[in-house]
């Protein structure tokens, strides 16, 4: 694959995604986990797969859409169900984790809506699904490199009042945080990090890699920082050697991350355990 790297423009475009996904599907997975938000990237993902299958009935039905990068519908899609999300946990108050499942239905619903429409599954929108490394384009790539400088970018000028937010919700509105206005500018973030990992790691995967090395960290990290440090480890650990397995043993490159970072998890796991009884 090293070879591979300096002569396929596929390997070379799969490779540098892959990288930055696995820094910012983490980097936004540690707050997602500490707000007790984890099946939020669940529903966003089923909310990018009615977008992406709505592009592709469109693509065939209208000549006008054809060769539209179903990507920015997925987005688009993913941020309206972002927002809608906000909305919901504004109108149910008191059961403010509603909102997650009804989004996620609603996904669903119309993902199979638009998927019927157009006469059932195609290559297209089954490499979407699981993920696939030829699909990546070079289009995609410099889409995924801009929303990764907006994210990180926005995380960094942001940390403070997200660190508060996730922690003491009550504490950050008492010292003048904008609590509304931050809650819309990271689930816009997330919502764009879902449907931008969508191509290397597949729509009904993606929440795993927010979710899996965050959960890995939190066994031994001290510390906050120290956990979103080892949250990216994890994660590039785990796209980067999910992507050579799946070229050397032809596998489904979404599914082989996931089980690397389960993997990951499960080692963490044990030898934590192993450092405990040792202790005593």
């Amino acid at each position: 694959m090293i070879s591979g790297l300096f002569q396929y423009e596929f390997l070379q475009n799969a490779f540098l995604t892959g990288m930055i996904i696995g820094i910012i599907a983490p980097l936004l997975g540690v707050f997602i986990v500490v707000r007790r938000l984890s099946l939020i990237a669940d529903a966003l993902s089923h909310v990018t797969l009615a977008g992406i299958a709505a592009s592709l009935l469109l693509e065939k039905k209208f000549i006008v859409f054809s060769g539209m990068n179903p990507l920015y519908m997925g987005m688009a899609f993913s941020v309206a169900g972002s927002l809608f999300i906000e909305k919901l946990r504004s109108v149910y108050k008191h059961y403010q984790e509603l909102a997650i499942p009804i989004i996620l239905s609603g996904g669903i619903g119309l993902g199979v809506i638009f998927i019927s429409l157009a006469d059932g599954f195609n290559t297209d929108l089954f490499s979407y699904l699981f993920g696939s490394v030829s699909a990546v384009s070079r289009t995609d790539l410099l889409t995924i490199a801009i929303i990764s400088i907006f994210v990180i970018l926005l995380v960094a000028l942001l940390y403070k009042e997200l660190f508060l937010l996730s922690f003491d919700e009550e504490y950050a509105k008492a010292t003048g945080i904008a609590a509304k206005m931050l809650h819309f500018i990271f689930i816009v973030m997330v919502a764009l990090v879902i449907a931008a990992s969508m191509r290397i790691v597949g729509i009904l995967l993606v929440s795993s890699l927010m979710t899996l090395p965050v959960a890995a960290s939190i066994r031994f990290a001290k510390g906050f920082r120290q956990t979103i440090f080892y949250s990216i480890l994890f994660g590039e650990i785990s796209v980067l050697g999910g992507l050579f397995l799946s070229y050397y043993l032809n596998l489904a490159p979404g599914g082989t991350i996931v089980m690397i970072a389960v993997l990951i998890l499960v080692l963490t796991i044990w030898a934590k355990k192993l450092s405990s009884s040792r202790t005593i």
